[in-house]
């Protein structure tokens, strides 16, 4: 499936020239494309199949302090468009903090990333992807049923054109497929779960092993027990940690300094977690599935260290949080029609130098965390609060599975006693490997 990015970058160019001849002192332009399609099986037989497909064209223009926005998903009279869109500024409110990026902070070469494979399966294919997936679940010893597995592929396209000289665009490809099983029946059955998302279609894991995993999984968490409440070390199964990582990152992000609702928002500088945590943020990233040569506001992206040997070194800024806070953007807006907001990339935890068998050994009693349940998270005060299954530690070995307890702490003290492990891998845009929680209140039995 091809998208023409060459005619929607000379449509946006022709609509920036429209608003400015309207009356717009600035303007910028933001085209979204997408295809997408998924098919989804259960028990056998295809339960659901989707496909997608369009343009959506978002104008926005700055009249003095004043800003408003227009979207569309055709621009036939570009004229009609911009008169528009300049009308609703002039009698929009003043916001002091909105603009475009100076001429001098635009990018002035786009990198080529790995970001695009331009092979397009076809509904067949997804299907039969699935399938085997869900094939391959049934077939592992104590898996009673299926949940259901889907395949899915997409691309999309993004267009920037400014009126301070910026014109750029990329697009970039995803694949998918994942797999839920239960083992036990009735009010003894256990789920879980395993997927693989890609924008290479040779770097997915294969269908089988998605389905196996996701069966073995279910298996093992068969027959949970209550354990009794009290402080334990609480271990992270990795599928867990990007939570811990997305909070890190939730807290750090400018427009919640801005408002003054988050919980690390005095902690510039300052000592936020272990000293032996850092936080990488790449947009540049080759293959990654947060990968982008240039902002939301044609900004150059560059790697960034977040957090340094457990020290907090900057925010997450775009242009208007980085105004507002009387700082600079550091290459971190994303386009969201009516504006731009920061938003971190591929972001990740290095490894840690012990193994996850090493760690349950180093606690001796303890949880092995492999799921949480519910939104139990104060961003403001770092108050964390879920209900979580997984495995009981006894002399350092995993003994058997936990379900129906509750696991609390506080993301301040949480982050001051990570210990990580040594299994990180790429499966998101937001990666971290095992961790470790010193002690954690659980409630049980």
């Amino acid at each position: 499936m091809s998208i023409n990015l060459a005619n929607l970058e000379a449509s946006s160019q022709s609509l920036v020239k429209a608003a400015l001849k309207a009356g717009a002192d600035q303007c910028d332009v933001s085209v979204a494309n997408g295809h997408s399609a998924s098919v989804s099986c259960r028990d056998g037989k295809i339960e659901n199949t989707g496909r997608s497909e369009g343009d959506s064209f978002s104008l926005r223009v700055f009249v003095g302090k004043k800003v408003a926005s227009v979207s569309t998903n055709q621009i036939a009279d570009l004229d009609m468009l911009a008169e528009r869109a300049v009308a609703m500024a002039k009698v929009s409110p003043e916001d002091p903090f909105q603009g475009l990026a100076g001429p001098d902070e635009i990018a002035k070469t786009i990198p080529t990333l790995e970001m695009f494979d331009n092979t397009t399966p076809t509904n067949e294919w997804l299907r039969d992807f699935a399938m085997e997936a869900e094939s391959a679940g049934l077939g592992v010893s104590g898996v009673a049923k299926s949940m259901g597995t889907s395949a899915g592929w997409g691309t999309s396209g993004f267009v920037l054109a400014t009126s301070n000289g910026f014109s750029g665009s990329f697009i970039r490809s995803g694949f998918s497929c994942s797999a839920m099983m239960v083992s036990g029946e009735g009010e003894a059955m256990e789920r879980d779960y395993d997927f693989t998302s890609t924008v290479f279609l040779e770097d997915l894991r294969s269908a089988g092993e998605i389905g196996k995993t996701a069966g073995e999984r279910a298996v093992k968490r068969a027959n949970p027990q209550q354990v009794k409440s009290g402080s334990f070390p609480v271990l992270f199964d990795r599928r867990q940690t990007g939570s811990f990582l997305g909070a890190i990152m939730g807290a750090i992000n400018g427009s919640s300094i801005a408002r003054k609702t988050s919980f690390l928002r005095d902690m510039m500088g300052k000592q936020i977690a272990a000293a032996n945590i850092q936080v990488f943020d790449d947009p540049l990233r080759k293959r990654g599935l947060g990968s982008r040569p240039f902002d939301g506001e044609g900004m150059p992206c560059e790697a960034i260290t977040f957090v340094k040997d457990g020290i907090l070194q900057e925010w997450i800024l775009d242009g208007a949080t980085a105004r507002e806070l009387g700082l600079k953007s550091n290459g971190r807006a994303s386009r969201s029609g009516a504006g731009t907001s920061p938003t971190s990339t591929n972001t990740w935890i290095p490894n840690g130098e012990k193994s996850v068998v090493e760690l349950a050994k180093d606690i001796g009693t303890g949880f092995y965390c492999t799921e949480t349940i519910g939104h139990g998270l104060n961003m403001v005060t770092g108050v964390y609060s879920k209900g979580a299954s997984g495995f009981w530690i006894e002399n350092g070995e995993i003994a058997y599975p936990v379900a129906g307890i509750t696991i609390a702490g506080n993301l301040k003290d949480m982050f001051m006693s990570m210990i990580v492990a040594n299994d990180l891998e790429f499966r998101g845009s937001t990666n971290a490997p095992s961790i470790l929680m010193e002690s954690m209140t659980i409630g049980g039995k």
